[in-house]
Formats: structure tokens, sequence, C-alpha cells
């Protein structure tokens, strides 16, 4: 049915200047570890980044780490380390792997970036468990062990309608942390500044939204695999001009391939939405496996994750408040839903695979009914896929792969 040997990527030309400007971030890290300023801090991936920055912070955010030990592979070497020391095998890989790669003293980033000896030494760790409680537990480790201070956002869960009253907690916690962290980075507050951050942020996240759009049309500039790479620098460098200026380049490269006809897979047949986390270790593998087919995975939540809708620069507590609380793996099952339906129909998508990720089930919708529901809601196939995001002893190519054919045979089918 497939030809793997004649599966090839598009090679999208704005990756080189990605590279570039990931590579300075972490030079940028480095020397400041060098020369003792400025302070840094370390933040959860949806976490009070725009604050930190605004006070001078530069910020680092382990969750990219994890992603880089799965996306090579070191991972499977640090997990045990972790175990060992009385971490569940369990719990979120990122959290073992990354863990286990400091007590090893090893990471990608020395292979990646010559001269870098490790990751950047915080000033302070700051979290919101608008993700999950592991984040906490995460940073809470290193707070004991490097004997730095711990502070952060505790965020409602499984919420439907967000209340005034839900905000007001989350927005009253924000503010609480400015107190502290002035003493840490010995810059006072200023709302001004505050304000420019998430403003840029805001910029950053409208043209990422704009690039993730570019797919609903046929066929889709880009596909999932190359949109977890991409979103790199709305991660790491939101609240830069760095980041706009990025996106711009890469939003123009991809609106050029749409006025081209051109898609990032050869003859487009299908359209898929992955739900759940990637896979790391195999996002090379499987992104050659579905072009073979002639399927184009192009939509998905993890990569949603970044579009913040909600910031506004001339209330920036609140809409932080706001914004850092609609995010899809926060939401009820109604939501959850409701939201996948609306891209289904935007995007014209065929059909939807659940990644089941063993250690991460706040990011794994399918574990409470929600393929069978969409099914009947919306009248397409659903596959579930069984593995890890960072842990490949608990994913099995073969059978993966397996389900993958047949689930394309179904859709030809229909």
């Amino acid at each position: 049915m497939s030809d793997e040997k004649k599966a090839a990527i598009k090679k999208i030309q704005a990756t080189g200047q990605m590279r570039k400007i990931m590579a300075d971030y972490f030079y940028e890290l480095d020397g400041a570890v060098r020369e003792g300023s400025p302070k840094i801090a370390w933040c959860t991936s949806v976490g009070p980044a725009e604050l930190l920055l605004s006070m001078g912070f530069l910020v680092y955010y382990p969750e990219n780490h994890g992603a880089m030990l799965g996306a090579t592979r070191m991972a499977n070497d640090f997990i045990p380390v972790t175990n060992a020391i009385g971490y569940s095998p369990d719990i979120c890989s990122y959290l073992t792997s990354d863990i286990g790669s400091y007590i090893k003293k090893e990471t990608p980033l020395s292979r990646a970036y010559k001269g870098i000896e490790g990751v950047p030494k915080p000033d302070v760790l700051v979290f919101n468990t608008n993700q999950c409680r592991d984040v906490q537990d995460w940073l809470a480790w290193y707070s004991r062990e490097l004997q730095v201070p711990l502070m952060g956002v505790s965020t409602f869960r499984n919420i439907g309608t967000i209340t005034d009253d839900v905000l007001a907690g989350i927005v009253q916690q924000v503010k609480d942390l400015i107190e502290p962290l002035e003493k840490i980075s010995g810059n006072k507050f200023d709302i001004d500044r505050f304000r420019e951050t998430m403003a840029l942020s805001k910029k950053c996240t409208e043209l990422w939204r704009k690039v993730l759009e570019t797919n609903m049309a046929s066929p889709a500039p880009m596909s999932f695999f190359d949109a977890t790479i991409h979103m790199g620098p709305a991660v790491v460098l939101r609240g830069s001009q760095t980041a706009v200026d990025y996106y711009e380049l890469l939003l123009k490269e991809l609106e050029d391939r749409v006025a081209q006809g051109v898609g990032a897979v050869e003859d487009e047949k299908f359209r898929l939405y992955w739900e759940g986390m990637p896979i790391w270790g195999k996002l090379r593998d499987l992104s050659e496996y579905f072009i073979s087919f002639k399927t184009a995975v192009i939509a998905s939540t993890y990569c949603n994750s970044w579009i913040f809708k909600a910031f506004d620069p001339a209330d920036p507590f609140l809409s932080l408040a706001r914004a850092y609380t609609e995010i899809f793996i926060v939401r009820d099952e109604i939501f959850k839903e409701n939201y996948i339906k609306d891209i289904v129909k935007r995007y014209k998508l065929d059909g939807i695979l659940f990644h089941d990720s063993k250690t991460c089930p706040n990011n794994s919708n399918n574990r409470y009914g929600m393929p069978e529901r969409l099914e009947k809601r919306l009248g397409i196939p659903t596959l579930t896929i069984n593995g890890d995001l960072n842990d490949l002893r608990c994913y099995s190519e073969e059978q993966a792969k397996t389900n993958i054919e047949a689930f394309i045979e179904q859709l030809e089918a229909r």
C-alpha cells in the first residue's frame, strides 16, 4: 500500500533562521551564567513568562529541554536514573528524563552548541499548574537540590465557563509574585514594561495562529511534525521582537506555498488531526510514514497550546490570567469536544489520531470515551496509538504502524 523509500520531507527554508535564533537564545543564557547577570528564571512553558521578562529575567523552560531529550532519544538513558531516586516510571517522562540528565551531567545542549556545558543555573523557579501537578514537583526537586527559591501559580482544572472568581484568584497569585521577584532580580516592577512585553507576546501568538491556519488550505503547506519544531520560538522567545520577526518570515514562506499550491505532502489524499503529545523520538519516522500514504497530519491541540488570544497589553494581569486559563488542557470535556469539532470542520479533516501518552495523562484525551463520542458526533473515524512523549519503551513501532496503515485503509474505504 505504501512505499516508505519514496517518502521525503519538504524542507522549510525558514528552519535555518530558527536554528540561529534558538542558538542565540541558549548562548545568551549561558553567557548570563558566566557573567552572573542578568538573573535567570526557570519557568514552566505556560507560566507567567511575560511577568518574568518584564522584570529583567532571562527565562529558561525545562519542558523545552525535556522535548530536546526526547527528540535526540537521550531520554531513555536518563529516565531510569530518576526512577532510581524514587520517582515513578509512570509520571511525566519530561520530568524523569530532565532530572536524570542533570544527575548524569549530560545534555543535548552541549552536543548542539559548542561551549555550553550544561543547563543554566536558575536564580528562581516559577511554575503554573495549569498543565499538571508534575511541573510543580519537577521544579521542587531543583529547588531542594540547588537551594533556589520556588514560587508559582495554582490554577483551577477541568474548567467549563471561566468565571470572574476564577480569574480574580489567578490575578492575585500573579501579583503576589512581584515582591519576591523584585528582591531576586534587583529590579522594581514596571507596569509599562509589562505592557510592552505583553504586546510582543500578543504579536507572536497572533502570527503563530496565522502560521498554523495556513493549513486550512488544501494542500496544507506544513505538517504537524514541522509545527512541533517551528513552535520553538513561540515557547521560549515569546515576549521578544525576535519571535515576532521569525514568525513573519515563516508565515510569508507558508503563504507563498499556499499561493503556489505546494503541500507538505505531495498529492495530499487525507487530512488528519493529532490529539495529544508528540512522540518526540519518532517525529521524522512518523512524518515520513504518513507521507508515504499521501496523508497529511495538519492540525493538533498541542501546537495550538501557544495561541493566547486573550493577551491584552491594556489589562496585562487579567488578560495573562485569562490566556493561561483558556488553554485546552485546563478545560472540561465539553469544551474539548467542541474545540476539536470546530478544528475538524475548519480544516476539513478526514480523521482524528489520538496519542495515548503513557506518562502524560493530562494530555491524553482518549481515556474517557472522547474518541467514540467524536466518531458519532462528527461521522469520521478515530484511531488511538499507544506511546509516550519521551519514554520510547512505551511505544511499539510495529504495532503503531500496523494500526496507522489499517486506519488509512479505512479512510480509503470510506
